[in-house]
């Protein structure tokens, strides 16, 4: 059953389209909710920028989607594994395949939580 998520419509120029308007900068779903992810690049990543999503819990978020920017990247492992011991898989590719694959998975009603750095 499909969720009522916001859908990415397009993505660039430092943000995103989304259905519900434009967002400037990173943007982090969870529960359906939009809203700004205060990250800029895959390096700068911690625990802490997921605590929304650990927070939600597995019974909300199966797995986060992660859009690492232009290109795919390996995330820190202390993220990797604060994911891992919550018991949420993680899902990592760059930003652009990560927004197609958003909008699929949505309408499909899975649970999850997208990540996303701005391009």
């Amino acid at each position: 059953m499909a969720r009522d998520a916001p859908q990415i419509d397009a993505y660039g120029d430092g943000g995103f389209r989304l259905s519900t308007g434009r967002h400037e900068g990173s943007l982090l779903i969870v529960r359906d909710e939009a809203r700004v992810w205060p990250v800029r690049t895959m390096g700068e990543l911690s625990p802490d920028h997921f605590a929304d999503i650990i927070a939600a819990g597995r019974g909300d978020v199966e797995f986060v989607l992660l859009g690492a920017g232009m290109h795919n990247a390996l995330p820190p492992r202390a993220v990797r594994e604060a994911l891992q011991r919550a018991g949420i898989g993680l899902e990592f590719m760059d930003t652009p395949a990560a927004c197609r694959l958003y909008n699929i998975l949505t309408a499909e009603g899975r649970k999850l939580a997208a990540a996303l750095i701005a391009v």
